[in-house]
């Protein structure tokens, strides 16, 4: 690569990440609107709760599957993730659902902390780390699910970003709310481990869990 063309390229990801940054500022604004930043081919993520699961919803609109699947999480017996072709857009739609009684279970704040995968600290973590989980399923290489006193994090893989090495993170709202924080995670020095980290407030759900069923 000669010096012109480093330039350009320089430049390019400079360009890319000044026109995220507007698109974080113009969608968020002072996050009374409740609006969420728009990430290049994945509509959503979505998050509800529906009686005590958490769910995440999203549609990667430039991976296609075959034939749609159950997946069971590790160390969470009550949790799934579902991933099936998405009929509007042909893309491909994964849900996940997370139980609050896997959640609030002691016995995953035992488990190793991770980083980012490729070794990064977590944004938004003081010690750069959570207890995890790290798995695979079909087009997703490198998943993790991260559990803390106060926070519920999700890694999902994903190609594409245009942002180089950079972390990009803002508030993430549902219902007009703000629920925690997204984060665009950019390549690693090696080409890899750019994705999607979504950080919840546990404690806005707990609080929300005890109106419904008080159980906790």
């Amino acid at each position: 690569m000669n010096l012109t063309t480093m330039k350009k390229t320089k430049n390019g990801i400079i360009l890319g990440l000044f026109l995220l940054v507007s698109a974080i500022t113009t969608s968020c604004g002072d996050g009374s609107d409740g609006r969420n930043i728009q990430i290049p081919g994945v509509d959503g993520p979505t998050v509800t709760l529906n009686q005590d699961n958490v769910l995440i919803a999203m549609v990667f609109e430039n991976i296609q599957l075959d034939g749609g699947l159950r997946y069971p999480v590790p160390k969470y017996p009550n949790s799934y993730i579902e991933v099936s072709p998405h009929l509007q857009s042909g893309g491909t739609m994964m849900a996940v659902s997370i139980s609050l009684d896997d959640v609030f279970n002691g016995d995953l704040q035992r488990l190793d902390p991770q980083a980012l995968p490729g070794g990064r600290p977590l944004p938004g973590v003081p010690s750069g780390s959570l207890p995890a989980i790290a798995f695979s399923i079909e087009k997703f290489y490198g998943m993790g699910f991260y559990i803390g006193k106060s926070v519920f994090g999700l890694f999902v893989p994903i190609k594409g970003l245009g942002i180089g090495n950079s972390v990009v993170t803002a508030r993430f709202y549902s219902s007009g709310s703000r629920v925690g924080n997204i984060s665009l995670v950019g390549e690693d020095t090696n080409g890899e481990n750019s994705g999607i980290l979504l950080m919840l407030d546990l404690g806005k759900y707990k609080s929300k869990l005890k109106k419904l069923a008080k159980r906790y």
